[in-house]
């Protein structure tokens, strides 16, 4: 028996998030049955990253074990022969049997793409979110920065979350505009549910002058949903990729 990490970009558009869940097609259900037909076994692989609903990611990982003969190399191009073209591995290797892709000390990137600018673009309306009134970039990279650090996340957390620590450390948070897309990039230890969406949709809101930048210290301090902003589409949010430490 070996084990097998797989890393994964996907368009996640027409998908219900990554995890496996009875109503509705997911990252997790595709790679399942596609390996499963490939290997000749039953397998199911665990995701370092459990992305939402039209999420995307351009790497995320995945292990999972395996009793095939089949070079780890080379497992990628056959999966990919049976994967949708929304779904392609970008490189697949032979692991430790103890590698845990969320049990790991790690470093996760994301980035929230904002179109804002009058009028929508067809071509980038998957993946970035539009949003025609005007923000104020140098008050949301201000705000960005009071984000940085390690601090209780629990404001920036969904309120239905069944997480006990919401201790988190973000090691940068930044805000850039090229063009007419305002990039929202974030590296951090690891997140809470919906923690990249919400601050997305608070920075939103201190461009807006809403909130103003130096409310953000009451907003972590408050440890209350309420206090921060929305939750900002999901079709925004790509998972830019996972540094593992150990």
């Amino acid at each position: 028996m070996k084990r097998i990490k797989l890393v994964v970009a996907y368009d996640g558009t027409n998908y219900c998030g990554w995890q496996v869940q009875p109503n509705g097609e997911t990252i997790e259900g595709v790679l399942n049955r596609a390996l499963s037909e490939l290997l000749g076994e039953d397998i199911k692989v665990t995701g370092a990253s459990r992305t939402d609903s039209g999420v995307h990611s351009l790497g995320n990982v995945a292990v999972f074990d395996t009793e095939t003969r089949i070079p780890p190399e080379k497992i990628s191009y056959a999966l990919n022969q049976r994967l949708p073209e929304d779904i392609v591995v970008q490189d697949s290797c032979q692991v430790a049997e103890d590698f845990h892709p969320r049990h790991c000390n790690s470093r996760k990137t994301y980035e929230y793409r904002i179109l804002n600018r009058t009028f929508a673009m067809p071509t980038r309306r998957l993946d970035t979110y539009f949003f025609y009134r005007k923000l104020d970039l140098e008050a949301m990279k201000q705000a960005a920065s009071y984000i940085e650090g390690t601090h209780d996340f629990k404001s920036f957390c969904s309120a239905n979350s069944p997480v006990e620590d919401t201790v988190r450390t973000v090691y940068f948070l930044h805000v850039e505009k090229q063009d007419d897309i305002i990039s929202i990039r974030v590296q951090g230890s690891g997140f809470l549910y919906n923690m990249v969406r919400i601050l997305a949709g608070t920075l939103i809101q201190v461009g807006l002058g809403e909130i103003k930048p130096e409310d953000i210290p009451g907003i972590l301090e408050a440890k209350n949903r309420s206090a921060a902003g929305p939750t900002a589409p999901a079709h925004g949010l790509t998972m830019i990729g996972i540094e593992f430490l150990d």
